[in-house]
């Protein structure tokens, strides 16, 4: 007999995941190096320097990786978000013990040799292009996770993993952006759609549409928009519906909270109208009683 549980204990793998148009745009290994010469302000030449290891059979519900390759020493994990999330060290944590994982057994190396055992150094870092006001760059601590008792207590930890966050929404990281074209140009498009989109809600398929076409013309990330134009659009549909439903939730939220605010302060009132009535009767019993006791000394 199939029993359910009230959990599980770990994330199911998602199937019907889909590349993210992030994906896209770096998926050819030249556009990739560039982004990462421009992020490291290195100067490697030779694409086929770049070893793409990104864990295609490693996606959950709950998350996804993105990109992920290696390149001299460096093992580098890139994640694009739409929206803020400071648990971005704990998943990259749990990506690169796949990764590492992944690496060991393609070389061969034996955890339980006396000799030193070299992996290459992780970097992690995350594109940001939220409607969420950050940053130009922060640095998300896996130690800031970590549960207190109070938040003035100091934990010590075993564990440590660091993600570079980047704002790239246009207008942030102007350096970035002007040294790597491709990432200028993914970030004009999303800031285009997420205009029209935006302002034309009621079509955004045609708004979308709209700002892909413009985008042909002005030879923003034509080679995609060209050939994969109808799969970007729905891409771009999944995002932005995605941040309206999570906009929602956060102003459902500041509505449900601000009703209960209203409803408490109701509540103190009757209390405190409650506390000032009852007040006024014991002043009354007290002055009864006062005035009891100064008959029976009378009459004493």
């Amino acid at each position: 007999m199939n029993q359910t549980t009230e959990y599980q204990e770990y994330p199911r793998e998602n199937r019907e995941h889909k590349s993210t148009l992030f994906c896209k745009v770096f998926e050819n290994k030249e556009h990739l190096l560039d982004l990462y010469n421009c992020v490291n302000n290195t100067a490697y030449k030779n694409a086929d320097d770049l070893e793409v290891n990104t864990l295609e059979n490693v996606v959950y519900i709950t998350m996804k990786n993105d990109l992920s390759f290696l390149i001299d020493c460096n093992m580098n994990l890139y994640e694009q978000q739409s929206t803020f999330n400071p648990n971005m060290p704990l998943r990259g944590l749990l990506y690169f013990a796949q990764l590492y994982n992944k690496y060991i057994a393609k070389h061969n190396i034996n955890l339980y040799s006396s000799a030193v055992q070299k992996i290459p150094v992780p970097k992690y870092i995350v594109f940001y292009n939220g409607t969420k006001e950050q940053p130009d760059e922060q640095i998300l601590l896996l130690s800031d996770l970590f549960q207190k008792q109070n938040v003035h207590q100091h934990v010590d930890g075993c564990l440590e993993c660091e993600a570079r966050m980047l704002n790239i929404n246009y207008g942030k990281n102007r350096e970035l952006l002007e040294n790597c074209r491709r990432l200028e140009e993914y970030c004009i498009f999303v800031a285009k759609v997420r205009e029209y989109a935006t302002a034309d809600i009621e079509n955004r398929e045609l708004a979308i549409i709209r700002a892909i076409d413009e985008c042909i013309e002005a030879g923003i990330l034509a080679d995609i928009l060209i050939e994969q134009k109808a799969e970007v659009l729905e891409l771009m549909l999944t995002t932005f519906n995605k941040e309206l439903y999570e906009q929602g939730l956060k102003e459902e939220g500041a509505r449900e909270a601000d009703e209960r605010i209203v409803a408490l302060e109701q509540q103190n009132e009757v209390l405190q109208n409650s506390v000032a009535e009852k007040d006024a009767e014991i002043a009354e019993k007290d002055a009864e009683i006062a005035r009891l006791k100064a008959q029976l000394g009378v009459n004493e």
